[in-house]
């Protein structure tokens, strides 16, 4: 399994717009950065996936579930665009915000401190279990 964040300005698509999709999930359309398109490439069923909201709150707020595999993007008719669809697992009983991860010495190399304007970013195993932990999911979902 690998691990994951994707970013979106609450007012655009939140957590609870996420939610309210249930299993079925969502599409993670729009992404027009090949960096981000790539790494939706690399993703398989089951993957996790920290949900951050951007803009005003900065804060990871739940945990997602890859729930179908690379596909074209819904919203164009270019080929080179793809995506992954998504749906929600737990949210964060505690939010994490960027300044706890930006003050935690050990998430300093994280893709979110170092590259924060990267929309889908990969998270290392040690990443994933300490944000979970600060956010208050014991289980790491």
């Amino acid at each position: 399994m690998r691990y994951w964040l994707f970013k979106s300005e609450p007012s655009v698509w939140s957590w609870d717009d996420q939610v309210a999709k249930g299993k079925v999930g969502e599409p993670w359309d729009g992404v027009r950065n090949y960096q981000a398109r790539n790494f939706m490439r690399e993703m398989g069923l089951g993957d996790r996936g920290f949900f951050y909201h951007s803009q005003a709150d900065k804060a990871v707020v739940g945990t997602v579930e890859i729930c179908a595999t690379v596909h074209p993007d819904p919203t164009t008719d270019d080929p080179r665009w793809e995506c992954v669809d998504i749906r929600a697992l737990k949210p964060f009983p505690k939010p994490v915000t960027l300044a706890d991860i930006k003050a935690t010495p050990d998430l300093a190399e994280m893709s979110l401190v170092r590259n924060a304007r990267l929309s889908v970013q990969p998270v290392t195993p040690e990443e994933w279990a300490r944000v979970c932990t600060m956010g208050g999911l014991t289980d790491g979902v």
